[in-house]
């Protein structure tokens, strides 16, 4: 008979079954999603959660039309499987095949691109925007967790929607993460009245017929009165009542015949609604269900125990974390904040040491920057563990709120330069460009992981604002003594050649150190930099560099434009430089997914492709 799963070859497959059939598919796609999943890695929990509610949308819309916008996105794979990409789930996150995340030009039914969170409620606005001054017939909808909600973009687009009444359908994905349950009869019944259409005409014929005289007005006021007062005390749903947004909910997301028969009565008020569906993170996968942050992001792993296949190192996230333990016990004002990202960042041990001295602020990393410049106003020394790509989110805060007063607040970058299979979207290679310019920062890079420690150390004895940046992952070469003392910079020569230089920034050292061999047996003996500090550069040396008649080449895992190369070269022509210079970086572009050896090998930032270009520049 073969599996139902197999014969979805597009959404509208999806419709002709049966309630019968729909709860078997269900199953069959956690089945191939544990399997699939357990080889190529992604993101596990958090799709296993949507299942039955991502087949409730397609069962109840038409996607030739309807536009779905998932919030993220990383709980997109049951949309891609049921749009006939099942499969090209060998080559999920791999470079050149399947994004983890929705991507326009992947397919027709991903209508909007997203990985950042908060986005979708704004996004899907434009759309229904869109689609009434075109008249056309279409349902707009948006799916956002309930953790997605902590971040202002996302509250700032329910007010929009909810003042101008625009009509939308906004899923709330509340996996019990942040948002406390209100399951019960009583819920239910309200619930299915005030979705009937029949009560709704009711409800607007008898408020046009009291609102008609004087009298009637003042009735029609009460009854609203009353009824929110009764609404408050037996359902959560004012804040969104309150927005303009008809609420719906609690609803039991993994139900598919009472989700389906809930989306089918939204389609037919006209008005923004927003219906709180309860899922379980990780349902259907025993280990993933008992702890969901794990299973959120994972690599290949063994199905029975769990565990990754490769053996974890020691990571740069790790030694920042007992660095921040070690630090924060001889210093009682050193506090941590994190967006949502204990365990990412490293804090998940600091959290449990120094519960009052670690705040974890949501998905809201704007807010964070401004906290820590409130904590740094009042003489505490806040450290944000923040991803680069998600820092960018707080571009404003870091000049308004922090460089502007030079408030001392240490930014811990993690996932600086390219974390490979998330893509675009998550490819840290912007940070040097956007935290350079700004006055008052500071900049520094630690080229083995040994380093975090003392710069960490370091950082917070400054005072004004220090950014450490550091990448994913272990070290490529140990075989490095590392800093045990920072100098404001200075840099550090590690090698000293003849007639060419290469400063390297972070992990791009280790790179520039594998070249060397390459390039030694080609007789360029290289001199060879780690420019410790980004910002401010390390101006002696470049001009002993200039003086003594060296080519120059830079080389850092950040885009070109706006880089540290371009700094480099501005001091350069100040300086009077004569000689080649190259600077060694991403062009251009965005970096897309793939293994992060792969992607550096593409863009000749791999040892073999730094030696190319430096004997280039060296003819």
């Amino acid at each position: 008979m073969g599996r139902i799963l197999d014969k979805i070859t597009s959404p509208e497959k999806v419709k002709e079954l049966s309630n019968v059939e729909l709860e078997v598919l269900a199953g069959e796609i956690r089945e191939f999603l544990i399997d699939s999943v357990s080889k190529t890695g992604g993101h596990l929990a958090s799709n296993l959660g949507v299942v039955e509610l991502t087949i409730s949308l397609f069962k109840s819309f038409n996607l030739e039309k309807d536009k779905i916008v998932w919030d993220v996105g990383h709980q997109s794979y049951i949309h891609k499987i049921l749009t006939g990409r099942k499969d090209k789930f060998n080559e999920l996150r791999k470079y050149n095949g399947l994004s983890g995340f929705p991507k326009r030009c992947e397919s027709k039914y991903d209508c909007f691109d997203t990985g950042h969170s908060s986005t979708s409620i704004s996004a899907a606005l434009g759309m229904a925007r869109a689609r009434d001054i075109k008249k056309e017939d279409r349902e707009i909808i948006a799916v956002i967790g309930d953790g997605a909600l902590t971040g202002g973009m996302a509250l700032e687009a329910l007010n929009d929607v909810g003042f101008n009444k625009t009509k939308m359908i906004v899923i709330l994905n509340d996996n019990q993460m942040s948002i406390s349950q209100n399951v019960g009869g009583l819920s239910t019944h309200l619930n299915n009245l005030r979705m009937a259409p029949k009560y709704n005409k009711l409800k607007s014929n008898i408020n046009e017929t009291l609102k008609s005289s004087k009298a009637g007005t003042k009735v029609a006021s009460y009854i609203s009165r009353f009824k929110d007062s009764i609404k408050q005390f037996v359902v959560p749903s004012m804040l969104f009542e309150d927005m303009g947004l008809k609420y719906i909910g609690p609803i039991n997301g993994h139900d598919i015949q009472t989700m389906t028969e809930v989306l089918e009565k939204a389609k037919k008020i006209d008005e923004p609604v927003i219906i709180h569906v309860v899922t379980s993170k990780g349902k259907g996968y025993d280990l993933a269900e008992k702890n969901p942050n794990k299973f959120h992001g994972v690599s290949p792993f063994d199905l029975e125990s769990g565990e990754a296949y490769i053996p974890s190192s020691k990571t740069y996230s790790k030694a920042f974390g007992d660095a921040m333990i070690e630090l924060a016990r001889s210093n009682e004002d050193i506090v941590a904040i994190t967006a949502a990202m204990p365990d990412g960042t490293g804090l998940k041990d600091y959290a449990k040491e120094f519960p009052k001295r670690f705040f974890d602020v949501g998905i809201a990393e704007a807010h964070a920057t401004t906290l820590a410049a409130g904590l740094a106003s009042a003489n505490l020394r806040p450290v944000f563990a923040v991803y680069s790509t998600f820092l960018q989110r707080a571009f404003d805060q870091l000049i308004h709120d922090v460089c502007i007063q030079n408030m001392p607040v240490v930014f811990a970058i993690d996932r600086a330069g390219l974390v490979g299979e998330d893509g675009e979207t998550h490819q840290g290679i912007f940070d040097l460009s956007y935290l350079s310019q700004i006055p008052n920062m500071t900049v520094l890079a630690p080229k083995h992981l040994d380093e975090i420690k003392v710069m960490l150390k370091w950082a917070l004895s400054q005072d004004g604002p220090v950014a450490l940046r550091f990448p994913r992952g272990a070290d490529c070469c140990k075989e490095i003594l590392p800093l045990t003392k920072i100098e404001y910079g200075k840099w550090e020569k590690l090698i000293s050649g003849e007639k060419i230089a290469i400063i390297a920034v972070g992990k791009m050292l280790q790179h520039a150190l594998l070249a060397k061999d390459i390039l030694e047996s080609r007789g360029i003996n290289p001199t060879i930099i780690n420019a410790t500090f980004v910002k401010p550069l390390d101006t002696n040396m470049i001009q002993e560099l200039v003086n003594d008649g060296y080519n120059i080449a830079t080389i850092e895992d950040n885009i070109t434009n706006g880089g540290f190369g371009s700094y480099v070269l501005m001091k350069l022509n100040e300086l009077g430089f004569k000689n080649k210079f190259k600077s060694l970086g991403f062009n251009d572009k965005f970096i897309p997914q793939g293994d992060v050896n792969l992607l550096y090998k593409e863009n000749k930032l791999d040892p073999e492709g730094i030696a190319e270009s430096i004997i280039e520049l060296n003819k």
